[in-house]
């Protein structure tokens, strides 16, 4: 989508500019509920909706992206994400004259070189019962360690980098464009100050080898699509002995075989079989913490509605659980035998002699239907 074409992110979730977090999220859950993937399979304008709402929130929920969002539009966001790669873009080219707006103090390098490493975001999948519930779960991840070689500094063994000719060592360079003098990350030494003209082989010249490892992540009760798990330190290294960035793992919640999450309320269909609807009787459900019992009373009609109170999800900032809402759907029954359908059009023959009283909704929509026609 080109930045002409895109739309407003404030327009995209129905709030406010002035909307405070709470709000975007509450407005952002209802849009995904609404054009999730797996609630509308195989149609692409839903799918796109789904993942324009979610660049919304992603962006009005972090404070440097929705600031930089907020005065200079799509431009401003792409450009910090570029920065926030580690490309030198737009926050390290405007920092001197629009300093800490774009949330860079801590991820600028000074003259010494020293960077904060990059924010990281791990999606997780869980069920709506882990979410409900809480849960705490392990997640393997990228990372890196020192080079066990060259000691971290990047230099094979017996030799020593060497002080960048290009910045003589400040890590940064400026640059004029027009009137301004711009300071940007150095591009020989991308803000180290110092360079390897004889680099480590096994890390390349990097001083860190790829690896892996594994965190424990506890989720808490009541979490919901979208929702972020923040790991302070667990990001990409620093640079220079900067700090670790943060790992940010987001909920990502799997569509259920019984349930859809609204908010803290659950919703599920229940088949009733027509003799149960006609005569009434006792029917047993699952709940997230166990089965319940439902007493159908006689005569009940399709689309019925029944609720038991606190059998939803007790969200994270909610006083109470949510409610489940049961939907009676009257099945119609199948593969019926000559006898079954002999006694049924019987049933059907008394039903007709008794008259409409019988069959009030059908007499209501019949007369309806003629009053239709004649007008």
């Amino acid at each position: 989508m080109s930045d002409m074409a895109k739309r407003d992110y404030y327009e995209v979730l129905g709030v406010n500019r002035d909307a405070d977090e709470d709000t975007i999220k509450k407005a952002y859950r209802k849009l995904a509920m609404k054009f999730h993937p797996d609630r509308n399979p195989d149609d692409k304008s839903a799918e796109g909706k789904f993942k324009e709402a979610k660049e919304a929130y992603e962006t009005l929920t972090d404070a440097g992206k929705r600031a930089a969002y907020d005065r200079f539009g799509h431009a401003g966001v792409e450009q910090q994400g570029a920065a926030g790669a580690g490309m030198g873009g737009f926050a390290d080219a405007f920092g001197d004259i629009f300093g800490d707006i774009f949330g860079g103090g801590a991820n600028r390098g000074g003259r010494s070189g020293v960077y904060r490493g990059a924010d990281l975001r791990y999606n997780l999948e869980i069920t709506l019962e882990q979410a409900a519930h809480g849960t705490e779960t392990k997640i393997r991840i990228p990372s890196s360690d020192p080079c066990g070689v060259c000691h971290g500094s990047g230099a094979k063994p017996g030799t020593q980098p060497k002080t960048c000719p290009t910045c003589n060592g400040a890590g940064q360079v400026r640059v004029s464009q027009g009137f301004f003098s711009i300071q940007q990350t150095c591009p020989s030494c991308h803000g180290a100050g110092k360079v390897n003209s004889d680099p480590c082989h096994p890390c390349q010249g990097s001083g860190r080898i790829k690896t892996q490892k594994t965190l424990s992540v506890k989720i808490p009760a009541g979490v919901d699509e979208g929702d972020r798990i923040r790991l302070s330190g667990e990001g990409e290294p620093g640079v220079n002995g900067g700090p670790a960035g943060d790992l940010y793992v987001q909920m990502s919640v799997k569509q259920h075989a019984i349930f859809q999450r609204e908010g803290n309320d659950l919703h599920c269909e229940m088949p009733v079989s027509i003799t149960t609807a006609a005569l009434g009787g006792d029917i047993e459900l699952p709940t997230l913490d166990g089965a319940a019992q439902i007493r159908i009373p006689a005569e009940t009609q399709s689309g019925k509605t029944f609720r038991l109170r606190s059998k939803g999800i007790k969200g994270l900032r909610a006083a109470q659980a949510g409610d489940l809402y049961c939907h009676v759907v009257i099945e119609t029954p199948i593969n019926l035998t000559d006898r079954q359908r002999e006694l049924l059009r019987e049933f059907e023959a008394l039903t007709a002699k008794g008259g409409d009283r019988h069959n009030p909704r059908s007499k209501s929509w019949v007369d309806r239907v003629k009053a239709f026609f004649s007008e």
